[in-house]
């Protein structure tokens, strides 16, 4: 596929990026070397290729969806600015 520099000012545009006049025949040139590489990967043939997300064979590890307070309040307020009573204190915001 090929793209033209009207077409890559579009894109820029619509991506709001800032790109000069006399980049966008360099640029179309190398976005359209892009989408021919992509096109080439559309005739991989993959029938009867499993989709997978990882290329290690792996299993998630579940636990029970149980609502806590985790256990350990002195780690979660540790690095708190200020606390009082085992809760977050922070300065008042909003008149």
């Amino acid at each position: 596929m090929s793209l033209d520099t009207k077409t890559v000012n579009n894109i820029a545009f619509l991506a709001r990026i800032k790109v000069e006049d006399e980049r966008l025949d360099h640029l179309a040139g190398e976005l359209s070397a892009i989408l021919d590489w992509i096109e080439q990967l559309a005739e991989v043939d993959t029938e009867g290729v499993l989709p997978m997300t990882s290329v290690a064979e792996a299993t998630l590890p579940w636990r029970k969806d149980v609502v806590n307070d985790g256990g350990y309040p002195e780690r979660v307020l540790a690095n708190a600015p200020e606390r009082e009573d085992g809760f977050y204190t922070v300065p008042k915001v909003v008149e």
